[in-house]
């Protein structure tokens, strides 16, 4: 089964969802320009699944059945998709990934102009979504990845990962209770983060001038000259 829903003026699907704790906020080594594609918003969500059950009255479709979404550059995967639409049109959803398994995302991310590509993916075995938020929520064995091209450049790992996609900033607990049963997040419930150098800006070195000539000597006052 395939289904599209193009957005109206008012509706939006970025991936979102703000938490009210956290353990670490780390705003990674990025340009200011750099943020996820903002065009997503404005591009049709096209869905595929083996099932779908639609309640008008509540404005909620579940797809069933190795979900696939797609919105401009983002990707969304999960064996369940819940979404549900406001009153004014925005866009909220629950991705349920097989027992076992965890749901999966990617969004390509704004550049500068002759820029290297830039993307952002992340597993969890629940991922919410928050369109009026900007807001992505990643729950349980939780990880998002940054690529610079084909390179991984950062990545996080904890039991909630929260992205905010207005403000570039990513927020990490390592200590979300899991329930009975299901593996909370990292080992030991802390929070794990390699996070790469940022780039030198254009123009200028990433390590220090060698010099190639031996400084000069200064000659000492020699001891008659002292007395």
């Amino acid at each position: 089964m395939i289904a599209r829903f193009v957005p109206s003026m008012r509706t939006r699907l970025p991936f979102l969802l703000l938490s009210r704790a956290a353990a670490l906020a780390l705003a990674l080594a990025a340009s200011p320009l750099v943020h996820a594609e903002k065009a997503d918003r404005n591009k049709p969500m096209n869905i595929e699944a083996d099932a779908l059950r639609h309640d008008e009255l509540k404005q909620t479709s579940v797809f069933t059945g190795r979900v696939v979404m797609t919105k401009g550059t983002i990707v969304l995967r999960g064996a369940q998709l819940e979404v549900r639409q406001d009153a004014d049109g925005f866009q909220y959803g629950v991705v349920t990934a097989e027992p076992g398994k965890r749901a999966f995302f990617r969004q390509k991310r704004d550049t500068a102009p002759g820029a290297p590509d830039e993307f952002v993916e992340g597993e969890g075995e629940v991922i919410e979504y928050d369109g009026r938020a900007d807001v992505v929520k990643l729950i349980r064995r939780a990880e998002l990845r940054r690529y610079r091209e084909a390179t991984l450049t950062d990545e996080l790992a904890g039991a909630l990962i929260v992205y905010n996609n207005l403000t570039d900033v990513f927020t990490v607990d390592g200590q979300k209770t899991a329930p009975a049963g299901a593996t909370a997040g990292t080992p030991g419930g802390r929070v794990r983060a390699v996070l790469a150098p940022k780039e030198p800006a254009s123009g200028t070195s990433a390590t220090p001038p060698v010099r190639t000539e031996p400084p000069a000597l200064r000659t000492s006052p020699s001891l008659d000259g002292a007395k």
